[in-house]
């Protein structure tokens, strides 16, 4: 079986299709692939920008006095 034959069995198929039906195209397609492109880069920069982040706070040098004796906490008893 050749290609064109394949093809000529494959030109009614597309008769079906509705010329009324709405479709996004190659259009769509290129629109959606930029902005998941974008997505991707964004994620990826914030990931680096995030493994630079320190979260470890140095304690103010008051707090850590009173907190140690445990005299600042008036939750203890």
């Amino acid at each position: 079986m050749s290609a064109s034959l394949a093809l000529t069995h494959l030109v009614p198929l597309a008769k079906d299709i509705d010329n009324d039906k709405v479709t996004p195209g190659v259009l769509g397609f290129v629109v959606f692939a930029a902005l998941a492109v974008g997505v991707w880069l964004l994620m990826k920069s914030m990931n680096r920008h995030m493994g630079k982040v320190d979260f470890e706070e140095a304690p103010e040098s008051g707090t850590a006095a009173t907190s140690a004796s445990g005299e600042g906490n008036p939750t203890k008893a």
